[in-house]
């Protein structure tokens, strides 16, 4: 059995954003089944293709992988993590160790049309503050993980709704 000490840097996956990118939604870091199919929100149990298949009217979750992103981009939907890489055993946040940003200077120049930012979670949340400097419009969302099941899948719709219902 691997100690910490054998833990190696991961590294996450590239974005999925175009220049007409309205809303990024930002995981923390890949989960263990994403990393090693290289898929945003690979697990099975992960409720986040059906929350956003939700807000686009689209069923992206029965859809195969490959046709999900361009599927997400055509509603203005981009995808990326607050971390670049990391260390980390398992999937869980609270495992992360030596955290690696991403680097998002860029995206006022990838994005210009970029508007909103969701956390998908508590842990990718605590950089919002640093996107709202920035002027956009943040949305702290409770995690599609299935380790957080707190809430049902109706309670995290109602609140993932409020990347495209704005006030």
């Amino acid at each position: 059995m691997p100690t910490s000490s054998d833990s190696s840097q991961l590294t996450g996956l590239a974005p999925v954003i175009a220049p007409d990118t309205r809303i990024l939604i930002l995981g923390s870091f890949p989960g263990a089944a994403s990393l090693a199919a290289q898929q945003y929100y690979a697990h099975p149990r992960n409720q986040f293709w059906k929350l956003v298949g939700a807000l686009t009217g689209e069923d992206l979750y029965s859809l195969p992988y490959e046709e999900r992103l361009p599927r997400l981009l055509v509603h203005r939907f981009g995808l990326w993590d607050v971390l670049a890489g990391c260390e980390r055993e398992g999937s869980l946040d609270s495992s992360i160790r030596k955290p690696a940003a991403n680097d998002f200077d860029r995206l006022h120049r990838l994005c210009p049309e970029l508007d909103t930012v969701g956390f998908n979670g508590q842990t990718s949340g605590k950089v919002a503050p640093q996107f709202e400097q920035h002027g956009y419009r943040t949305v702290v969302l409770p995690s599609s993980s299935p380790a957080h099941m707190a809430m049902t899948f109706e309670q995290k719709l109602d609140v993932w709704r409020g990347l495209i219902d704005k006030d």
